[in-house]
Order: C-alpha cells, then structure tokens, then sequence
C-alpha cells in the first residue's frame, strides 16, 4: 500500500496541474518554455504544451493514475511490487517527456528511455522464456525504429535549421519542396511504425503480453504504442499534404487494420486477442492521419481517446480473470 500510495502523488499532481491548463489550451494557445542547454548542435530543454500534447499527457498521467491504484492488489504480497512501481514511474516520466518536449532531439532522448523501460516491464518476470523473448523482440525492433527516427531528425533539422517543433510547423513549404523530403519522412515513419507495431513491425507487440497485466494494460494499450501516432500526428501540419505522405499512411494503416482483425478473431488467450485489436486501432488511427480533412482528425482524436479507455479497461478486466 505505501509503494502505490508514494507511486501515485506525482501522476496524480500532474493531472491536476493540466487540467488547470485547460481554459487556456481551449482558447488555441501553445505554451512553450525554453531552457538553452547545447545550443551548438540545437539541443535545448524545451517544454511544449499545446492541444495534442494535452491530449496525450492527460492520457498519460489518468490512466497511468488508475493502473497504479489496480497494481497495489495485483501485486499485494508480492516481493516485485516495488520494482513494478518504480518502473512505471520511470516509464510515464518519459513517456511525458516526449509528448511535451518543444525540441526533437531532446524527445529523441525520452523516445530511447521509452524502449528501454519497456524491455525491463515486459522482461519482468524473468524466469519466464517467453517474458525474456518479447522484452527482447521489442528492444531490437523498437530500437531500430529509434535509430531511424534519430536520422529522420537530422534531417529535417538540416532542413528547417531548427529542431524546435514551433519552427517545424511553421516550414511546412520549405519541407515538402525540399529534395531530401521522401528520404526524411521514410526515416520518421519507419520510427514511428516500429513504435505504434504497424505491419510489417507488428511482430513485437502480441510477444509483449508475457508482461504482468497492469504492464499490458498501461504500455500497450494507452501509452507506448501511441508513441508513434504522436510523432505522426505532431508531424501533420509539417510533412502531410504530399501523395507519399497520403498513400503510405493510408496502405499500412489499412493493411495493419484489416491484417490484425483477421489474426484477433484466431486468437484463444484473451490478452492475445486484446493485442490484435489494439493492432487494428493502432492502424486506424495511422489511417485516419493519411487524411488531410478536419473530420478525419476529429475521428482521429476521439478514438484515440476512446480506445485507450476501453481498451485499457479491458486488459484490467482480464488481470481479474
């Protein structure tokens, strides 16, 4: 009880704090505060908090609130408890760090401790092969996507000449007009498609729920895995608009969409079966982001809400089970 207790006071203050912020997040502001740190190569400590980062950080620290308070009596006895909940702890720090970072190459950082903290969540219970093989499979994958998304960001650094997302957004022109466009958005995509598990990448996620259930419900429902429709959602305004952009977001989101409903209705493990659905709303959302339209954003962002509450639940539902 006082592990959960302790785990809970930061998630908790922090929602409280951005609901504090709503007003002034309705009205369209975009709140950004700069700390110069390696100004040489552009690195600064960078905070931003706008509509989409509001979303995704309310997310966040909600739910990750309501996994803390279902883990105090999943892990009751248990000698791992505290373990558990100094883990998540850690995951949740960086998965706020990157939907509120203003600077890319400091969201890089937070990106990298994202995949590094899930492989100890997943590999939890370590005298488990197949917990040992999933953290595995999704370190190298995820891993890999990371070191792609970290080229991606060079790049469009060279473009724009900042890494600030503020000047990002305000480049779109210059971005798409440039040669070196089709090259960066691969980069990105492939880091983000490793991310949020969209086919061919999607090999890691069901190996993953060899994790305890709260590890399951929190990563791989509401937070982890839409990592990666964060940076593609962030990156909208910037790099949408072109055909490469419409019909490479549309074919794999599609494709990951119709693929895992096939593959979830084979499954007999409930958890397994959960998995293969969060696969086909992880491909939705990638699908409604090839979009330009407001209504596909609309739907973009009242799924993404809707399904990591119900998905969420579901895992929790499961662990009881």
């Amino acid at each position: 009880p006082t592990h959960a207790l302790l785990a809970l006071i930061a998630p908790a203050v922090c929602l409280l704090l951005l609901l504090g912020y709503l007003p002034r997040i309705q009205s369209g502001e975009a709140l950004v505060y700069t700390l110069s740190w390696i100004p040489g190569i552009g690195l600064d400590l960078a905070f931003r908090l706008d509509g989409l980062s509001w979303l995704f950080a309310v997310l966040i620290t909600g739910i990750g609130c309501l996994i803390i308070i279902y883990a105090r009596y999943y892990f009751a006895g248990k000698d791992t408890a505290g373990r558990f909940f100094v883990l998540i702890q850690l995951f949740m720090t960086a998965m706020l760090g990157i939907v509120l970072s203003e600077n890319l190459l400091f969201m890089l950082v937070f990106w990298e401790l994202t995949s590094l903290v899930s492989f100890l969540l997943i590999g939890f219970t370590w005298t488990s092969r197949g917990a040992r093989r999933g953290a595995r499979m999704s370190l190298v994958i995820t891993g890999g996507g990371g070191l792609a998304l970290l080229g991606g960001i060079l790049l469009l650094g060279q473009i724009v000449g900042s890494y600030q997302i503020t000047d990002i957004l305000a480049a779109a022109d210059t971005i798409t007009s440039d040669d070196r466009y089709p090259l960066t958005l691969t980069l990105i995509l492939l880091g983000a498609f490793t991310k949020s598990a969209q086919a061919p990448f999607h090999l890691w996620l069901p190996h993953a729920m060899a994790a305890p259930t709260p590890v399951s419900a929190y990563l791989h429902s509401a937070t982890m895995v839409k990592a990666g429709v964060y940076v593609m959602a962030r990156m909208h305004p910037a790099m949408s608009g072109t055909d490469v952009w419409l019909w490479t977001l549309t074919i794999f989101g599609a494709v990951t969409a119709v693929f895992a409903s096939l593959l979830a209705l084979r499954q007999t493990d409930l958890k397994q079966a959960l998995a293969y659905t969060t696969l086909m709303a992880l491909g939705t959302l990638t699908l409604f982001l090839g979009q330009e339209s407001g209504y596909a954003m609309t739907a973009f962002a009242t799924f993404l809400i809707v399904h990591s509450l119900y998905k969420a639940s579901l895992f929790l539902v499961v662990g009881c089970i």
